[in-house]
């Protein structure tokens, strides 16, 4: 197997660059790289860092080296701790690479032999790269929480307790003649009941691990010139749509991605509601209802000089969870006369001067809280997780329903597979390309 090597900080010039090594060699490059013997075991100590012909002083450096399997990886690794400059980095980066069966790391190979030499599982392994990629404080909590067992104990004790059963129904079906328990086939069926229930809760989650990864979808709607882009610019706090008196002026769906209350949340202007003129303004108010129809959140703007009894855009898509906003109160008297329902989500306000925002955001932002809290058990976080748990469920069900005692074990041990999928425990060499696909190098 292959010494790989790689920055495992950020690059760029900085303070301190850290280089890992890993692999059977990883230990040996201190006997090419310095001229003292190597430290011991998890020992941090200072080294002068030499080209391997010693032609010329690289860095002085902290080296820390971390004996298999005890490491990250599993293996012998390395870490060489740098001053960041550009050139010194690139120095060493060349030295090591002229090593025999050294080369540079691929994308998320480091937590890959880590799973492959079981120091994590999957699921941990893809805590890892959340944690890395994590941008607000309930993507870093969840891919926390992921990354130290939370969500693959979950999984591994239901395998386990899938696997007792089904160890009790083999033994009725290999040992029929064996003095075994009366009942043992059906003293099991009560406990997978109970398991296959568990599991459809936790599947009925509302998305909420995946939205956290992903992002809250708030779209606003509403006719053209009622404020939509002016309210997406003051949430964003940049000049992120074209504002504009005239009509139309929104043709295709505009995003940006905050971080609201810690949470991340992605909020989308779309063109403007009404008769459009032309193909273009057609196709971009075609995009704004399917684009409404996959919202988590949906906020109807309206003049607040139409009054309450203007028309909701797509009444089919309203619901007690949506918001109405009657903008522009600072031009029109005809908003004092607005008497607001006593919805929560009813606000009269106005974008330009900030009247009534705040009272706005706040209620968006403990809804958002509400939908997404990480406080509670962990939530599954992909959709292979949900693909898995969902195929499990269906041979539970098929175990329930069936006669033969050979095919409901059968259908058991299918639902301990697809558990196992979770995990890494069976049939994952296919998806490991994408898990740490999307890794950086150097982790």
């Amino acid at each position: 197997m292959d010494t790989i090597f790689a920055t495992a900080s950020g690059r760029g010039r900085a303070g301190i660059c850290v280089i890992r090594i890993s692999g059977p060699q990883a230990l040996s490059a201190l006997d090419k790289l310095t001229d003292k013997p190597r430290p011991a075991n998890r020992m941090a100590s200072v080294r002068d860092i030499y080209s391997c012909d010693r032609s010329f002083l690289i860095d002085e450096a902290l080296v820390i080296p971390f004996k298999g399997p005890g490491s990250f990886t599993g293996e012998d690794v390395l870490e060489i701790h740098l001053h960041g400059g550009p050139a010194i980095v690139a120095s060493l980066m060349e030295e090591l690479s002229k090593l025999d069966g050294f080369r540079i790391a691929e994308p998320g190979e480091f937590t890959r032999r880590a799973f492959e030499h079981g120091r994590l599982d999957l699921t941990e392994a893809e805590g890892i790269g959340d944690l890395v990629n994590a941008e607000t404080h309930a993507q870093h909590q969840q891919a926390l929480r992921q990354m130290r067992g939370s969500l693959g104990a979950i999984y591994t004790k239901w395998r386990e307790e899938l696997i007792a059963s089904l160890a009790h129904l083999e033994a009725d079906i290999d040992f029929p003649d064996e003095d075994l328990p009366e009942g043992v086939a059906g003293a099991i069926a009560p406990k997978i009941v109970v398991l296959r229930e568990e599991i459809e809760k936790h599947l009925a989650d509302g998305h909420r691990g995946e939205k956290i990864r992903e992002g809250l979808d708030v779209v606003i709607l509403g006719a053209p010139n009622v404020g939509k882009s002016s309210l997406l610019n003051k949430l964003a706090r940049k000049e992120a749509a074209i504002v504009s008196d005239q009509a139309g002026t929104t043709r295709d769906i505009v995003e940006v991605h905050l971080d609201l209350a810690g949470y991340p949340v992605t909020i989308a202007d779309t063109a403007g509601i009404r008769e459009a003129t032309d193909q273009i303004e057609q196709e971009g108010v075609r995009r704004a209802r399917a684009r409404a129809e996959a919202a988590d959140i949906l906020i109807f703007m309206t003049d607040a000089a139409d009054g309450v009894d203007a028309a909701i855009e797509f009444p089919d898509l309203a619901s007690s969870s949506s918001y109405r906003l009657y903008n522009k109160a600072d031009k029109t008297s005809l908003s004092k006369d607005i008497e607001v329902s006593g919805n929560p989500r009813e606000f009269v306000l106005s974008v330009k001067t900030g009247e009534g925002l705040d009272s706005f955001l706040n209620q968006l932002e403990k809804d958002v809280v509400s939908k997404l809290d990480v406080s509670g058990a962990p939530s599954l976080t992909r959709v292979r997780h949900r693909q898995a748990l969902e195929d499990c469920v269906q041979s539970l069900n098929r175990f329930e329903l069936a006669g033969d005692p050979e095919l409901a074990a059968e259908d058991v041990r299918l639902a301990v597979r697809a558990l196992g999928r979770i995990t890494g425990r069976v049939d994952v060499e296919d998806i490991l390309d994408v898990v740490f696909g999307d890794f950086c190098i150097g982790k």
